[in-house]
């Protein structure tokens, strides 16, 4: 398994150079969150993630969770490594103060989940989840809900799941058949079973707290019928702690190609207690804010996973020798040249980088706005900063969980041969990946989102938030003497962009499916779009620190020489997009449902 080190120079150069992390936390009056204050917490996370979490990684892989009538079992190191990071005050890092947390921006929690992430993507998926669920409970629970139940999930006590899915619905959740009836005592009896529950059951925590969707004997039907309940593992006692046992089981654990460590449960709850959370029927908007926050999780499950690989990949191609380099030798004293210095595996590596560093400035932008949405001083700057996370989330899941899979594929090609032999952990991270697409609403519906609901629905709206910033940002550096060209390359994209929408948004007034059969390939097209401005951002501030006579000029050339890779090499992938998103439905449509059968 390649040895993980937290990119702390990149992280700080996005924080610091990019987005000036600094003034915008004093914007929001995060007076705590000062540039060393920052510093000391990336410092320690990274020594916990890189001491503790990364030599778990394959040993859990390889152990995997266990299963015993009802009872999963963590791997070896699992729950000791929880019990450190709770000691060190991480689960209550963003959280509310009135509920034991420390307050710090919803951004630092971000940066502290990429180096989990990166360094053991499967552990991080329990103390991940339960944030998701403090979220929603802090946005929609009853005080004294929040007082029961955040506090000790602040503490690391209890932990979160998130209950949606079912055996015969997945995306489709107007249809669960999971049930629940009121009782006298204001609680409801909860009956159903809910499948691929993340961290569902474990020996990590003393109590695991279940938000589930489910149907009141009365609901509407489809989604206008959802409500979302309090279903814990343990009721709580009369002082808030653990009490009797709910009627909540777990079935199984699932056996999976990937995030082996991470307990995928099958849980059933018959007649268990649960308690309502905001009003009835309106529980998928609830459950929308646990969703919106897995779903930037799972984006940065690409970058992470893509950062681990690109890290071994990196160091495993400056070793390997293989044949010499077309022009010549180049370590004349060895029998070979090491393979960094052939020009395909440069072009792998370079994509990895590229990909990697331009989504994690897509991540910061939008942790970024995640603090602005929630501190924000006016009411406008607040909806604004709302606007724009909606329209990046699902490009956020979607692009970054593709383009990562990309590269831990990439990654393992490096390795050769020994990329496909699980010693090396390089497969591992492939393998790891591989559900990022899946999960949290596949990609394909994140593009139908991105699409259906949140461009076309908004009649261009949140779109255009977005396309005024790169148009201002490209009209600014038309002259700028190094860059440009490629100002003038993503000015014209940004303004096709426009164009494409409208050419799908017409074609869809007359056919539906013409929104389904582009989706895709819009999301697509607007992730590479949307890094470029990211890129040309990050080549901006890397030319003033060289002008400026900077004495760390080979980090800065080295962003200069990946953002002329990625314009180049990577940002004509949207015309292909382009063209297959104009395509139109008929040649996806036309062909007879039985035809498909051999």
């Amino acid at each position: 398994m390649p040895d993980y080190k937290a990119p702390l120079r990149d992280m700080r150069f996005l924080l610091d150079e990019v987005f000036d992390f600094p003034a915008s936390y004093a914007a929001i009056g995060a007076d705590d969150a000062t540039p060393d204050m920052v510093g000391a917490i990336l410092e320690e996370g990274a020594k916990f993630c890189e001491q503790v979490l990364a030599p778990l990684n394959r040993s859990g892989d390889e152990e995997e969770c266990q299963f015993d009538n009802g009872v999963v079992t963590t791997p070896r190191g699992f729950k000791e490594a929880f019990a450190q990071y709770v000691e060190g005050g991480w689960m209550g890092l963003a959280a509310d103060p009135a509920y034991g947390g420390q307050g710090l921006p919803h951004s630092l929690g971000l940066l502290i989940s990429e180096m989990i992430g990166a360094s053991n993507t499967s552990w991080g998926m329990y103390p991940g989840l339960t944030h998701g669920a403090m979220s929603a409970i802090h946005a929609h629970g009853s005080e004294e809900q929040k007082q029961i139940y955040l506090t000790r999930m602040t503490e690391g006590r209890w932990t979160g799941t998130m209950c949606l899915t079912e055996a015969h619905c997945g995306t489709d959740l107007g249809i669960i058949k999971t049930r629940a009836v009121p009782q006298a005592d204001g609680s409801y009896a909860i009956s159903g079973s809910k499948i691929f529950i993340s961290a569902g059951e474990h020996d990590m925590s003393e109590n695991i707290v279940h938000l589930v969707l489910a149907k009141l004997p009365d609901a509407p039907a489809g989604t206008r019928g959802i409500s979302l309940f309090i279903v814990p593992k343990f009721l709580p006692g009369a002082d808030g702690s653990v009490g009797d046992r709910n009627a909540v089981s777990c079935g199984s654990i699932e056996h999976k190609m990937g995030i082996k460590a991470s307990a995928t449960c099958v849980i059933n709850f018959d007649s268990a207690t649960g308690y309502l959370i905001g009003e009835a029927n309106k529980g998928l908007n609830c459950m929308f804010t646990m969703m919106n926050h897995a779903r930037l999780g799972t984006g940065m499950q690409g970058l992470c996973l893509g950062e681990a690989s690109y890290q071994g990949a990196v160091k495993y191609a400056g070793e390997r020798l293989q044949m010499r380099a077309l022009t010549g030798p180049k370590a004349p004293d060895k029998p070979a040249d090491p393979i960094i210095v052939h020009p395909d595996v440069r072009r792998m590596l370079l994509t990895m980088k590229a990909f990697n560093e331009g989504n994690r400035a897509l991540a910061y932008f939008t942790a970024q706005l995640i603090d602005q949405a929630h501190a924000a001083a006016s009411a406008e700057q607040r909806a604004e900063a709302e606007d724009l996370l909606a329209l990046l989330t699902p490009i956020c899941k979607a692009f970054m969980t593709e383009t990562g899979l990309e590269a831990t594929n990439l990654g393992m090609q490096v390795f050769g041969g020994h990329g496909f032999i699980r010693e090396w952990g390089m497969e591992q991270l492939v393998r790891d990946c591989r559900i990022a697409p899946i999960y949290e609403g596949t990609n394909g519906i994140q593009a139908l989102d991105l699409l259906g609901r949140k461009v076309l629905g908004s009649q261009g709206k949140l779109l255009r938030g977005f396309t005024r910033i790169v148009h201002k940002f490209c009209e600014a550096q038309a002259e700028h003497p190094q860059l440009k060209a490629q100002v003038a390359q993503l000015a014209g994209l940004n303004k096709q962009w426009g164009e494409l929408t409208q050419k799908i948004g017409l074609a869809a007034m007359k056919n539906p499916d013409e929104v389904g059969a582009a989706s895709m390939d819009y999301l697509m097209y607007a992730g590479y779009v949307i890094l470029a401005y990211f890129w040309l951002r990050m080549a901006l501030v890397a030319q003033d620190k060289l002008a400026a006579g900077s004495d760390e000029a080979a980090f800065y050339q080295a962003k200069l020489a990946t953002c002329d890779f990625y314009f180049k090499r990577l940002l004509p992938r949207t015309a292909a997009h382009l063209a297959a998103a104009e395509a139109g439905s008929d040649c996806l449509m036309s062909l007879p449902a039985e035809h498909f059968a051999l």
